[in-house]
């Protein structure tokens, strides 16, 4: 069984994946997507924000960032 540590970095590099693809998406889009709360979307995206894998141009507005990942 996966610890909740491991569910959620499993989480966050799907949401990462996710917008990836997507492009620009907006926290209510994750929240339909992975179907988990509001508050755990941006728990998730802060998590990716101060490594510096996303930002947010605009309020609820998410897209990646260029920095080089090894994500797959």
């Amino acid at each position: 069984m996966k610890t909740s540590t491991d569910r959620m970095l499993t989480r966050i590099k799907s949401i990462y994946l996710y917008m990836k693809q997507e492009g620009t998406v907006t926290t209510s889009d994750l929240v339909e997507e992975f179907g988990i709360t509001q508050r755990t979307i941006q728990r998730d995206l802060n998590v990716l924000e101060y490594n510096g894998l996303v930002t947010s141009a605009a309020r609820g507005k998410w897209q990646v960032t260029n920095k080089k990942t090894n994500a797959s």
